[in-house]
């Protein structure tokens, strides 16, 4: 192997490891923040946050310890504490519609929810979704079923329309195009449409926000061979896949740049979200 083919599987390695590394640190001490905070004035209602793996969650609940009883299931589940945080839940059970339901139903049975936020990452429909970037949704549509869900940025921010399709598999390039036609959609995920069933089902407002980790002309087809059980995804199995097949690598990069980036922007986001309460 030619020393640039060994720098650049190190750096596969040293990404997808890093994402392991993530999900190790979610099991420290608890959360300290700086400044001060008024108790007084806190909405007693919690918001309730909702993504499908924990790595997308890792840098918003670092420092803070999952509830040990729900991992056994495949739940990471974690209340925020901290200055002007503090009553917010955020859950990840893995990818997928019944994963995602299962994630609600842990932040639900935390008690006095006020709103469901689903985020994560999700994948670009149309050149306007740039892979680096933070979207916040206001139309999510089922692809299944076509049923269509308003969120709260919508009656909030009208003269936007950003739409999201839920879809039950990683979309190809193809199915990219087929949303955007068909839903007039911008991004892709595989859950936010689960989250706003239940939300309305619960009377519960509903937001989306989301990171856009790759393009509409992205794809890289042997991702979908990787989810493993509980809508997990078998990082160091898709890293060691990548690094033997030298014509993928290019790919890889390019998504594992991006999603870094979305992470990275997403996590502040969700963080001036809750601030704003």
């Amino acid at each position: 192997m030619s020393r640039n083919a060994q720098t650049i599987v190190q750096r596969l390695i040293s990404f997808f490891c890093g994402m392991a590394v993530n999900l190790r640190i979610l099991r420290g001490g608890r959360r300290v923040w700086s400044g001060s905070y008024d108790r007084s004035k806190r909405m007693p209602a919690k918001v309730a946050i909702i993504a499908a793996l924990p790595r997308e969650i890792a840098a918003l609940v670092q420092g803070t310890a999952a509830d040990a009883g729900l991992l056994k299931r495949g739940v990471h589940l974690y209340r925020l504490e901290g200055d002007r945080l503090e009553g917010a839940v955020v859950a990840a059970a893995g990818m997928g519609a019944e994963r995602a339901a299962i994630a609600v139903e842990a932040a639900l049975a935390t008690g006095d929810v006020g709103m469901l936020i689903s985020t994560g990452l999700a994948g670009g429909c149309v050149a306007g979704a740039a892979a680096g970037s933070v979207m916040e949704v206001h139309v999510v549509v089922d692809a299944k079923t076509g049923e269509r869900y308003t969120s709260a940025a919508q009656r909030t921010d009208p003269g936007r329309s950003v739409t999201l399709a839920t879809t039950q598999t990683i979309a190809s390039v193809r199915e990219k195009a087929r949303l955007a036609a068909s839903y007039g959609a911008m991004l892709v995920d595989m859950e936010a449409a689960t989250v706003a069933r239940l939300a309305r089902a619960k009377d519960l407002p509903f937001r989306a926000i989301k990171g856009v980790s790759d393009s509409f002309d992205f794809e890289l087809s042997s991702l979908a061979k990787f989810a493993g059980k509980r809508g997990s995804f078998r990082t160091g199995a898709f890293a060691l896949h990548t690094a033997l097949r030298p014509w993928e690598w290019p790919k890889a990069i390019e998504l594992g740049r991006g999603s870094s980036r979305a992470l990275a922007a997403l996590d502040q986001s969700l963080k001036l979200t809750l601030s704003e309460r």
